[in-house]
């Protein structure tokens, strides 16, 4: 499991995906969870504004990532 660090309360998938660099755009956030499985706390997101906080867990295909608050 890797760790992810946040400066802010939260932060969106599509910020985490662009952070990441699995996506270069917002428009393309939609277009990726679509395609792609990823999961906060196992469960299946397709929404591009889903807020994830601190001890949230993220999985993007194989990579998990916990995301901790800096």
């Amino acid at each position: 499991m890797k760790v992810f660090s946040i400066h802010s309360d939260f932060i969106t998938i599509t910020q985490l995906l662009k952070a990441f660099g699995l996506i270069n755009s917002g428009g393309q956030a939609k277009y990726f969870l679509l395609e792609n499985t990823v999961l906060l706390n196992n469960v299946q997101i397709t929404e591009r504004g889903k807020k994830i906080y601190p001890k949230d867990k993220v999985q993007i295909g194989v990579d998990l990532y916990l995301i901790k608050h800096d």
